[in-house]
């Protein structure tokens, strides 16, 4: 991702003149500059530059849901899908916080959580995360996307989830529970990870019947959905309601207080704000899930685990430096997008298919039949060090696709529009070149 190239269109992540500086240094500035605060002294908030409370500073979260509810999801105060501050745990970041969701909630070292199921293509570093976890050789199932329906392979789903039904249970959990400790565990008998709006790789967003029944499957077969909500606030028509989460439609069908729940938003700040100011937060449906997650051993160590950089993101958030840096981030991803389609169709084999981008940062191109993309991506690389994402980088281990013959991920995010029309100039140089050696139709 990260080698040297004239262009590359693999890097996930902003470029740096994107990066908010001064609007970081000022909220810094802004928290630390007086020597005292109203909430030092506050169980539940602390000092900036002390160990953080489990579950994260209580002002921050409230200032995440004011965020959310008022400025992203357009939810009223009586909206019962609305969130609330004890429904977050706070966390370093979407990746760390895939982890201590498997790690609280999974148990596949004794098949007690049967199988994962990881919707593909997927993002290319999410399989360490689940083979750390234990879910290692034959645990890993892949579940194609449907693009023409934003949806899923649900026939697959039900078939596979029939299969395990019908495997030993291994229900006893006591080797992952402190019996000193008041409160249990829930542990689930599947897991799933998606991306459900913008997706990495793909850029698909899952429709609302697709979220629903997902959710009713969930509850059937005591599967736990985690959703890595990490691009759905980049949505770049501003004249459009974001789409509710998994969880806000788990929550609102959901009468049981008791209840864990079946999903999990697993969000973070990196997209939206900057990479490097680690920091996100974990929403499930009530306060049961989550508590779980900031009861875990490393939480009551030392905390929550971005105490200083939550109060950074929660100073941007009370000033409104938030809301800016993502309003200018849309406006400039916006017309990149609009840039790399314009490239797509002018340089690009006719019949190559893609969608234009509404959001997020990445679109998935399929070459036309008889051209192989992992052939092409070389000679680009060879003769114009120009790098892309092959889709051979998006299989999920163990159940693979074979994406990468004719398919490749495009970012937006780290290449300025001049770059991202050579870039495409270039790789459709290379596609007539290709076309021409093979007979192919361009």
């Amino acid at each position: 991702m990260d080698a040297p190239a004239r262009i590359n269109f693999f890097k996930g992540h902003p470029s740096n003149r994107l990066l908010p500086n001064k609007e970081i240094i000022n909220a810094t500035t802004e928290l630390l500059n007086s020597d005292t605060r109203s909430y030092d002294s506050h169980t539940e908030d602390r000092h900036p530059l002390t160990y953080g409370s489990d579950e994260g500073a209580l002002w921050v979260r409230n200032e995440i849901c004011k965020f959310n509810n008022t400025e992203i999801f357009n939810l009223s105060s009586d909206d019962d899908t609305v969130s609330k501050p004890e429904y977050l745990n706070l966390t370093s970041g979407a990746s760390y916080g895939i982890l201590n969701i498997l790690l609280q909630t999974t148990l596949p070292h004794t098949n007690y959580t049967k199988q994962a199921f990881i919707i593909s293509p997927t993002y290319f570093l999410i399989n360490d995360c689940f083979v750390d976890a234990g879910f290692g050789d034959k645990k890993l199932t892949a579940i194609d996307e449907v693009p023409e329906t934003n949806s899923i392979d649900f026939d697959t789903l039900q078939e596979k989830l029939d299969y395990f039904e019908l495997t030993n249970d291994t229900l006893d959990t006591d080797c992952i529970v402190n019996k000193e400790r008041v409160l249990g565990k829930k542990i689930y008998k599947y897991v799933m990870y998606c991306v459900p709006t913008f997706a990495n790789p793909s850029g698909m967003t899952f429709s609302m019947e697709t979220k629903s029944k997902l959710i009713d499957m969930a509850r059937k077969y005591d599967m736990l959905i985690i959703c890595d909500d990490v691009y759905d606030i980049l949505h770049y028509d501003s004249e459009t309601v974001i789409p509710k989460r998994l969880v806000h439609v788990d929550r609102e069908t959901n009468m049981d207080l008791k209840s864990y729940g079946n999903t999990i938003s697993n969000a973070t700040f990196s997209k939206i704000i900057a990479p490097g100011l680690r920091f996100g937060y974990q929403e499930s449906i009530n306060e049961n899930l989550v508590r779980q997650f900031s009861k875990g051993g490393a939480n009551i160590s030392g905390g929550t685990p971005s105490q200083l950089n939550s109060m950074i993101i929660g100073t941007l958030l009370q000033n409104g430096g938030a809301l800016e840096i993502i309003t200018n981030l849309k406006s400039v991803y916006s017309k990149r997008a609009l840039t790399l389609s314009n490239a797509i169709k002018k340089y690009l084999p006719r019949e190559t298919i893609f969608d234009t981008m509404k959001g997020g940062y990445f679109t998935w191109v399929t070459l036309p039949p008889g051209y192989n993309a992992k052939e092409i991506e070389l000679l680009l690389k060879q003769t114009h060090q120009v790098i892309m994402a092959n889709g051979s980088n998006f299989e999920v281990v163990g159940d693979t696709r074979d994406w990468g013959t004719r398919s490749v991920r495009l970012s937006i995010s780290f290449l300025e529009e001049n770059d991202l029309d050579e870039g495409i100039r270039l790789w459709g140089e290379i596609c007539h070149e290709y076309a021409k050696t093979h007979r192919l139709d361009f």
